[in-house]
Parts: C-alpha cells; sequence; structure tokens
C-alpha cells in the first residue's frame, strides 16, 4: 500500500499527528539453505519490497497492533505480554517488544500499523521483516542506541524465544544489513560479512512463487535442527566441533560411519556441502562466471531435495520446468522450504518464455497458479520519515 494511503488508514484507526514511517525489506536467498543455524555460509539480498511500519507512542501501557494484511488486530497492556497469541502475526512485533523489555529498557504503549507486500507464506522473510522494522522503529523511539547487529540479534531472539522458531539470524541479517544490488556473504556464527556486488550482466533474479504455503512453526524446520544436533553430537566422536560448519567435505566424507543413522548423515551431508557450495558460487560471481552460479543452484536444490528433504511436490515441479527452459542457467528453492518460492537466474531475453512457460506448465501439473517477480535488490530497514 503507498505510504499516503497508510498514513490515511492509520488516522483513521489511532487518530491524526505525531507518527513516524519505517521500512525493512523482505530477502531472498541465493544459496546457502539450513546452513544459517548451523554456522554456516549464506548468500542472501535484501529486496526493493518489504514491510512499512506507521508508530506512535500513545502515551498509556498499551500496544496496539493493526496491519493492512490481515483481520486481526491487539491491543494488549504491557503487564498481560507473557506469550504467545496464537499463531498470529501480531507474536513477530510483540515478539521484539519482548526482547526491549527483557534487555532492561523502559518501554512505553505504542500504536502500530503495518502493511506488506512480502507474499506470506513465500520463503520471502515477511516474519524477519516485521521483525527488524518493529525493533529500528523501537530503537528510534526509545532512544535505546543501539547498534544494527544487536537490532539483528533481537530479530533473532524475538522469533526464537516469543514464537518459537529455532531459525538461524540469515533473514534478521539480510534484512538489516543488505546493500542496493548486492548480495550479502555472511558466516552466520562469527557474523563476518562481505557485501558482493550482484553485476551478473544480462541476467536476472526471477522469483516464483509456487503459491504452496508453508508455516515454519507448523513444518518440520525444527526437527531438522534437531536432527543437525544429533548429527553433530556423533560427529564429534571423531573431532571437536561448535557445529556442523566445522567440518569440511572431504573430512565429513572420511568420518560419516561415525552416522549411524542414514536420515541424519543425509542432513548432515546437505549442510556440509552446501557450505562449499555457497564459497563456490561466491568466487564464481566475483570473476563473472554465471553458468558456474547456476550449476551450483542446481547442486543446491538436488541437495535439499534428495539430503534435507525440504522441497515437495510443488517446488520441485516449479524448479524441474525452470531447469529446462533454454536461458535459465540455475534455479532451486529458496527458504526454508515445504512451499515457498524458487530463485532463478534467467537471460533478459527468456524472461517473457521463462515465466509463460514454468507458468501454464506449472498450472497443469499442480493445479496452482505461479506468480512470478523480476528482482530488484534493495537496501536495508531504516527510517523514511
Amino acid at each position: 500500500m503507498e505510504t499516503k494511503l497508510l498514513i490515511m488508514r492509520f488516522e483513521q484507526l489511532y487518530g491524526a499527528g505525531g507518527f513516524s514511517v519505517f521500512s525493512a525489506p523482505g530477502r531472498i536467498n541465493l544459496i546457502g539453505e539450513h546452513t544459517d543455524y548451523n554456522g554456516g555460509y549464506v548468500l542472501p539480498c535484501a529486496l526493493s519490497f518489504g514491510t512499512t511500519l506507521i508508530i506512535r507512542p500513545n502515551a498509556s501501557d498499551r500496544i496496539r497492533l493493526a496491519t493492512t494484511n490481515f483481520d486481526f488486530r491487539a491491543n494488549i497492556a504491557l503487564s498481560d505480554l507473557n506469550g504467545k497469541i496464537g499463531t498470529e502475526w501480531v507474536n513477530y512485533p510483540l515478539g521484539v517488544v519482548d526482547q526491549f523489555i527483557k534487555r532492561g529498557f523502559r518501554m512505553q504503549g505504542f500504536d502500530m500499523l503495518f502493511s506488506g507486500d512480502i507474499p506470506n507464506g513465500a520463503g520471502l522473510s515477511s516474519s524477519a521483516s516485521i521483525e527488524i522494522v518493529t525493533a529500528v522503529a523501537l530503537d528510534d523511539l526509545l532512544e535505546t542506541h543501539l547498534d544494527r547487529i544487536e537490532i539483528i540479534k533481537i530479530g533473532r531472539s524475538a522469533e526464537n524465544e516469543f514464537v518459537g522458531m529455532n531459525c538461524g539470524i540469515m533473514d534478521q541479517f539480510a534484512i538489516g544489513m543488505g546493500k542496493k544490488n548486492s548480495a550479502l556473504f555472511l558466516n552466520c556464527r562469527s557474523l563476518e560479512y562481505e557485501n558482493i556486488s550482484m553485476d551478473i550482466g544480462n541476467h536476472s533474479i526471477v522469483i516464483a512463487n509456487t503459491n504452496k504455503r508453508r508455516e515454519l512453526a507448523d513444518s518440520k524446520y525444527n526437527e531438522r535442527v534437531m536432527e543437525c544436533g544429533i548429527a553433530l553430537d556423533n560427529l564429534r566422536k571423531g573431532k571437536p566441533m561448535i557445529d556442523l560448519s566445522d567440518i569440511s567435505l572431504e573430512e565429513f566424507l572420511s568420518n560419516q560411519y561415525l552416522i549411524p543413522d542414514d536420515t541424519i548423515r543425509r542432513r548432515a551431508r546437505h549442510v556440509i556441502s552446501e557450505n562449499e557450495r555457497v564459497m563456490n558460487a561466491v568466487n564464481a560471481i566475483k570473476q563473472g562466471d554465471i553458468d558456474s552460479l547456476g550449476l551450483y543452484m542446481n547442486q543446491s536444490h538436488q541437495s535439499l531435495k534428495v539430503d534435507y528433504e525440504v522441497t515437495g511436490l510443488e517446488l520441485d515441479t516449479i524448479v524441474n520446468l525452470a531447469q529446462t527452459v533454454q536461458g535459465v542457467v540455475g534455479a532451486r528453492m529458496t527458504g526454508a522450504g515445504f512451499g515457498g518460492c524458487s530463485v532463478n537466474i534467467v537471460n533478459n531475453g527468456a524472461i517473457d518464455h521463462f515465466i509463460e512457460y514454468v507458468g501454464s506448465n506449472y498450472k497443469e501439473k499442480t493445479g496452482l497458479n505461479a506468480d512470478f517477480y523480476v528482482a530488484s535488490l534493495g537496501d536495508s530497514a531504516g527510517k523514511i520519515s
């Protein structure tokens, strides 16, 4: 929704004047899936669309929340902030409020109106976008003067502790630190990062939304986190390790016998091989080798399908179709999986055919209508006015 219309809606709900406007992008992950909570490497980009928040102190002890995306609203006294409200969207900003309180900051009441143009449940980090825009706004209005890394950590802690999703830090980091026309090469354990110019010549990033909605908190995401923990415990019998990313693929292949369960072994193999693919993909981008980037993306999807088992009919169908189109150099699922989106590197001259061919055949095979977006890479979260 346009900011002017959103302001009108805010004033209808809460009255005129005294508000501030903040925004945060969504994110797309080029490669590096399910590595972040294993201390590994990722390569996400901030998108040019995301979440807008209009917010104002309300001289009370109540947090009032509304959005243009859903009917559900909340009006909660700070003293009643004891846990999440079912599976409602308000848990994401409330989790951030909870984190500020836990850090000892004096909280006050606020009126908040959110509006997002990230497709919900599509794997483009609508939840992290809400968390980070809330954290940036509260930092500004409460004058807490937090550095951006701390704001990012607040977003992740809100999702881990309040919402109950054991996510890594990639989504919040990309949204909090992304740069226009760049990808973010991030070590999720050390938080060392590098902005990589996304100069991919006569190619574009095209997002394909399967419109198969996935609910992370109700998915097998937390199960995968647990399985990686089991794999880590097994591998520690042969080498001291903090997380799965402490072992190279070559070392893993020599020590995989330490993991007796085949399923657990495959989970570890995905994480460790995916780390290597991310590093190879970064080198390919820097060298302008787009074909190799596409190859690593294709390999990533296959690993997510076979070893990590987080793809499913819709994602596999849309990726398999994409990979057959001339002019597509690489395609893979992006996000946690179980539905959501694929990310595709497509020659600019093939984009129209890609959308028509993949869209029509996907509809025929799944009964669902896919949506397509030619991605524009944007900046991180901040204050608009």
